[in-house]
């Protein structure tokens, strides 16, 4: 019989999910119990102890213990506390999950992907904000939980992040997000992005629009988290379609000119000044002056009548990424890029 010293490892309880806590609580140890982190008659915390613990209150502990004393999970003796009395033979994914943001994008694949899990799965979310200290340290300071997947949105075109995961994460229960198996220099599940080719097939989607312009320009500051094959497909299109083009490092400094298209694929922020940057001109959005986006957003639907978008679809990800845990299986999924036209082009 094992105490509860080590229930601090099996327990899961996160702010940042949708799962209301007594049911993590419940889904800690239904999937502990799973994979064989508790075993039948492990001692768990008491009620005051869990409650303080994990900062919490009582009443959330009472629940959750109740549920599970009512489905015959554990059981509870007088003076001597709560036991594991069944072992559920149910699969419960246990889920850490990393993203560098939680911006209105990421939240929709969260959204999807937590609808799609219920409670087949706990997941423990956390954000990095592109700050590569806070990545390593979500994933040491929880290594010692036993999860079925890590889940991680990582900086895949610096090498550091490359060989942290290699030496810290278990292959076979990993899942990259935004990043190939071809990183790593093995066959993990993923769900990946061919930028530089579906980037590339996207402008041409839109090269009817093109053709009023004179130009495009590609707003890229320096500094920028911008994937390379952004510009690099950006150049090979103005390239092969003949049209004059350029880079705008500083959109404080760009002085705005007719039958041009911006492309920005900066944040909304760049975005919103783009936009107040062209009102304050005589341009006419759409017909004088265009304007294309990455990623879709509610805002970008309102916005100036309607921003032209090239984007992934967020909610696909999140079911894809459901769907690789609850079959437990190991797949690269291709994540394609789709043309939304609106007013600005």
């Amino acid at each position: 019989m094992r105490n509860y010293n080590s229930f601090k490892d099996i327990l899961s309880i996160s702010d940042y999910s949708r799962v209301r806590k007594h049911r993590q609580i419940i889904n800690s140890v239904l999937s502990a119990t799973t994979i064989g982190s508790l075993k039948l008659n492990d001692k768990l915390p008491s009620v005051n102890e869990l409650a303080i613990d994990c900062n919490i209150s009582r009443d959330t502990v009472v629940r959750a213990y109740t549920f599970l004393k009512e489905n015959d999970i554990i059981d509870s003796v007088p003076g001597k506390g709560y036991y594991i009395k069944s072992i559920t033979n149910t699969y419960k994914a246990k889920v850490f999950l990393l993203f560098n943001s939680l911006s209105p994008q990421m939240k929709k694949i969260y959204d999807a992907f937590a609808e799609a899990l219920q409670d087949r799965a706990n997941i423990d979310f956390y954000i990095y904000q592109n700050d590569y200290n806070q990545f390593k340290n979500h994933i040491l300071d929880n290594n010692s939980k036993e999860y079925t997947h890590y889940v991680l949105d990582a900086n895949f075109e610096d090498k550091d992040y490359i060989d942290f995961i290699k030496n810290e994460v278990p292959v076979d229960k990993l899942i990259l997000l935004n990043g190939s198996s071809e990183e790593l220099e093995e066959e993990v599940a993923c769900i990946y992005q061919n930028l530089e080719t579906d980037f590339f097939q996207a402008l041409e989607e839109l090269e009817s629009h093109w053709r009023k312009y004179k130009g495009i320009k590609l707003v890229l500051p320096k500094n920028n988290n911008m994937p390379n094959e952004i510009r690099q497909s950006f150049e090979k299109f103005c390239l092969q379609y003949n049209y004059n083009f350029g880079i705008v490092e500083d959109l404080n400094n760009e002085k705005l000119e007719q039958n041009i298209v911006y492309v920005d694929f900066d944040d909304d922020v760049s975005l919103v000044n783009l936009i107040k940057k062209i009102s304050s001109t005589n341009f006419v959005l759409g017909k004088d002056i265009g304007l294309l986006s990455y990623d879709d957003n509610p805002l970008k639907e309102l916005l100036a009548g309607g921003i032209t978008v090239i984007s992934r679809v967020f909610e696909k990800i999140g079911y894809q990424l459901a769907d690789i845990i609850l079959n437990k299986e190991s797949k690269q999924l291709l994540e394609p890029l789709n043309v939304i036209v609106r007013k600005s082009l």
